[in-house]
């Protein structure tokens, strides 16, 4: 699918993705930050009695952006397929847009045949050398065929084609989902194209697409009653500490914006900043800073309201880059990534750098605590 052969293919695409990547990183310098998607769980969570908020990924709106820039066969194309497989369609989107303009360029391979190094098709998978066969089987075939790849019969036409923009982008959504979209979408971004500047040029126009198209409803919450404040595991916290918990609860389903501190989208550390406002407690905006402040506590004796971070996707250990507000089971509140609601998941499995407790600060004056 991708050049995961030392980023052979990404060098076989330099006229196209130089001239993109240039002009998208020069753009995204003049406009504002580069999004950054720090790493993050699968929603659903299993082997626990405790139920997710939601499955998979929420799909923003297109942007009126997405909407004067995409073909609009390929906009619905990225939305439905999006919505089939629980993927950002902003991301298959992005994809699409650096691979080949969404199938508007001419380059080797996107229409026909392959490029240099065996990449074909509008999302350009590989077919054969030094991309690999990532499709799987021939690039045109039965869809009742048997192969070892992502070749999908999208359009139900009985055809597997990588050449069609609908099967091809359906092939793009397995293979992210398999590299792990769901739990970290750099990581899937850069396993689809071993470049830097192919992330960012990725994520960019991820950001672009999904900016002002959001939609905010009302969430109806299908989580377990003990995994929220209200279990009894509650019950000895501090009124603040509740506090902040059931602020963040009432943001689940929300969407995810950089930048953002509210009331209709949440960056991580702005949703945790906001949660602990609400409560009278006043901490740093971003999750270095938060980290920073403290205090620590050891794993052992983490509470609901603490506060866990990880290196994240634009951070390090001793700089985490994510955070997430404990709220008890294993669990944390999130504000993970675009494309994706602030949502409830689970913590342990994805080697937290550590845990904060904000409300026991020496500055802090908790009443109730203990």
């Amino acid at each position: 699918m991708t050049s995961l052969r030392a980023g052979a293919r990404g060098r076989g695409r330099v006229a196209l993705l130089a001239v993109v990547a240039a002009a998208i990183l020069l753009t995204a310098l003049l406009a504002g930050p580069v999004v950054m998607f720090a790493s993050g769980d699968l929603l659903a969570i299993t082997g626990t009695s405790c139920a997710s908020t939601t499955d998979g990924a929420a799909q923003p709106a297109a942007s009126q952006s997405a909407r004067d820039s995409i073909p609009a066969s390929y906009l619905a194309l990225f939305q439905s397929i999006g919505g089939r497989y629980d993927v950002p369609w902003v991301i298959l989107a992005g994809i699409g847009k650096v691979e080949s303009d969404d199938g508007q360029s001419n380059l080797p391979g996107v229409h026909s045949g392959a490029n240099a190094f065996g990449a074909a098709g509008p999302m350009q998978i590989g077919i054969g050398g030094a991309a690999g066969n990532e499709w799987g089987g021939a690039p045109v075939h039965p869809a009742g065929e048997q192969v070892n790849g992502v070749a999908t019969d999208a359009n139900g036409d009985g055809i597997a084609s990588v050449y069609e923009p609908a099967d091809s982008i359906a092939g793009a959504a397995k293979y992210l989902l398999a590299h792990g979209v769901l739990d970290n979408v750099t990581q899937a971004v850069f396993a689809y194209n071993h470049l830097e500047s192919y992330v960012q040029a990725v994520l960019y126009w991820a950001d672009l697409y999904a900016h002002g198209g959001y939609t905010v409803s009302q969430v109806t919450s299908t989580t377990a009653p003990q995994c929220l404040v209200a279990a009894s595991e509650g019950e000895n916290l501090p009124a603040e500490v509740q506090t902040a918990i059931a602020y963040a609860e009432l943001q689940l389903g929300k969407p995810y914006q950089w930048g953002a501190t509210g009331p209709d989208a949440f960056d991580c550390s702005g949703l945790v900043m906001m949660a602990y406002r609400a409560a009278g407690i006043e901490i740093p905006r971003t999750s270095q800073q938060q980290w920073a402040v403290g205090p620590r506590i050891s794993s052992s004796d983490v509470q609901p309201g603490d506060l866990v971070f990880f290196a994240g996707a634009d951070g390090t250990p001793t700089a985490p880059g994510h955070v997430g507000l404990v709220i008890g089971h294993g669990l944390m509140i999130e504000a993970y990534a675009t494309g994706f609601p602030v949502r409830i998941a689970p913590y342990g499995s994805r080697d937290p750098v550590g845990f904060t407790r904000p409300w026991e600060h020496a500055a802090v004056t908790v009443v109730g605590s203990h």
